[in-house]
């Protein structure tokens, strides 16, 4: 007899026996909020279901949540929202191309003096950078500043920094995590003993030159006529002061500027509002790409963006417009002022986004 016909003999005891289970990982809300941003992205159903099945997940549970997905009233109204922003990133897609045709889109002209009628109309109202020259040649500042000069004659005034910035990816956005009040004095002290570093930094955020026993520096420096309003200067004129390697991370600001390089060189990247949709701008005005060495894998659509480059020479004043991202790197010991009180209408609404990943 052999051992089949044995077995069949034997009286079947289910107790003899462990039952055969097919284990599943569970739809998590993660996955639940995947599934759903996939498809307002357009993925079709079959790919969803491939990836969920090879992460562990029951295909049958996956059609099934598929179809809870596409069928419910809230997706179906937040389809409508995302058709709508297709349509925006179409056309910004079409501003794209357009520029790729015209070489002067390719980079930042240099203009020595324009007049006000025609910065307004070339470049203000188009929304086109520009460095502009000659604006800085009466400036005693530009003979005048330097770090042995703020700490000779502004030594003693206690001024505020950001530092501990190298601790913390997110400096910019935790800005008030990383404010610091110190003595002038010391502050060059620690300029001039770095090399070259992120770590610490006087921004526009620290507001120094609205401090009384700072605002003798504006004697020195001469509001340009054609573009600024000399009776509008508190709260919109800002003084940056740092080593050489500070970083300002990729972002744009709400309002035209115009940045006045006194002292060292500043690495300027730029990057036109219509590639905003490749930018992956999920919190407030800032990317989420680090600009010095882009995770393509994580950002794929950043390939897409062009980035123009230029380098801003002490003397040399650039025009920075509304929503125009922008990174910048110190390559020197860097004294810079930044100017918002421009004779032209200078007010915007905003969204900022606050997208929770």
């Amino acid at each position: 007899m052999t051992y089949f016909n044995q077995l069949s003999t034997q009286e079947f005891s289910p107790l003899k026996y462990n039952p055969f289970v097919v284990t599943s990982k569970p739809l998590t809300d993660d996955w639940k909020r995947w599934i759903v941003e996939n498809k307002l992205l357009g993925a079709d159903d079959d790919s969803l279901i491939q990836t969920l099945v090879q992460h562990g997940i029951d295909a049958t549970a996956a059609r099934k949540e598929l179809q809870i997905v596409i069928t419910h009233p809230y997706f179906q109204a937040g389809r409508n929202f995302a058709d709508a922003l297709r349509k925006l990133e179409s056309h910004a897609n079409v501003s794209i191309k357009l520029a790729e045709l015209s070489p002067k889109q390719q980079q930042i002209e240099r203009r020595d003096k324009l007049t006000r009628q025609e910065f307004l109309e070339n470049y203000y109202a188009t929304s086109t950078p520009v460095i502009l020259t000659g604006l800085m040649d009466n400036w005693p500042a530009l003979s005048l500043w330097s770090p042995e000069y703020l700490k000779a004659n502004y030594g003693d005034i206690e001024i505020e920094v950001q530092t501990n910035r190298n601790a913390d990816a997110l400096y910019e956005i935790n800005v008030d995590r990383h404010r610091k009040n110190l003595l002038m004095r010391d502050y060059v002290d620690m300029i001039v003993s770095a090399s070259s570093t992120n770590d610490f930094y006087m921004v526009a955020n620290n507001h120094n030159l609205d401090r009384e026993e700072m605002r003798s520096l504006i004697e020195q420096i001469e509001f340009f006529p054609e573009y600024l309003d000399p009776n509008d200067t508190k709260g919109k004129t800002y003084f940056w002061l740092g080593p050489a390697g500070t970083i300002t991370p990729l972002h744009h600001d709400p309002v035209n500027l115009m940045m006045a390089q006194v002292y060292g060189r500043k690495q300027w990247k730029m990057i036109p509002p219509y590639y905003n949709h490749l930018i992956y701008n999920y919190k407030g005005v800032f990317s989420e790409v680090d600009l010095d060495n882009p995770d393509y894998d994580r950002y794929p659509l950043f390939k897409q963006v062009k980035i123009l480059d230029v380098l801003l020479e002490p003397g040399e004043v650039i025009f920075v417009p509304v929503g125009w991202w922008h990174h910048v790197r110190s390559l020197d010991i860097s004294i810079s002022l930044s100017f918002t009180n421009l004779l032209f209408p200078n007010h915007y609404e905003w969204s900022f986004p606050d997208i929770q990943r």
